[in-house]
């Protein structure tokens, strides 16, 4: 009796071939989702963000502090606990609340991080011998101080 040996129907490959074409169409547009650029409110600034022990946070080497219930989205805007942030260096969208406290922060993606943004680009905290040389620095610290005189 060769009951249980039933070859495979027509419907049935049929119904097989179909599951797996939507399990690779899912798998190729869930790729293209990692490359979505969230909308971010206009008031959102860009930094560098290291937890360093939760509450407490580090934006561009500062040290900041996470509001009661601040909210960390991934890069694929699911909701990230902040100790399982710590000790990682992650380029974020943020904005603080009244209190001037963290209070929602976005994980960048790589097409998110190539849009421009405020505080995207930080000046350097040193100064180079080509700079001197050239003399801006001694430059741009004179406007600045003939701006503030009024002169």
């Amino acid at each position: 009796m060769n009951r249980c040996l039933r070859s495979i129907t027509v419907p049935a490959r049929a119904w097989r071939n179909a599951m797996l074409t939507t399990a690779l169409l899912a798998l190729v547009n869930g790729s293209f989702a990692q490359e979505a650029v969230r909308p971010f409110p206009s008031a959102a600034k860009r930094a560098t963000m290291q937890v360093t022990s939760p509450p407490e946070i580090l934006l561009n080497g500062q040290a900041a502090r996470l509001s009661p219930g601040a909210r960390i989205r991934g890069t694929n805007n699911m909701l990230v606990m902040s100790g399982s942030l710590a000790g990682q260096t992650v380029l974020v969208n943020y904005v603080r609340d009244a209190q001037g406290m963290v209070h929602e922060v976005w994980v960048l993606n790589a097409a998110e991080a190539r849009q421009p943004k405020e505080g995207a680009t930080l000046p350097p905290n040193y100064v180079t011998d080509a700079v001197t040389a050239s003399g801006e620095a001694g430059a741009t610290t004179a406007r600045t101080t003939a701006s503030i005189s009024g002169k």
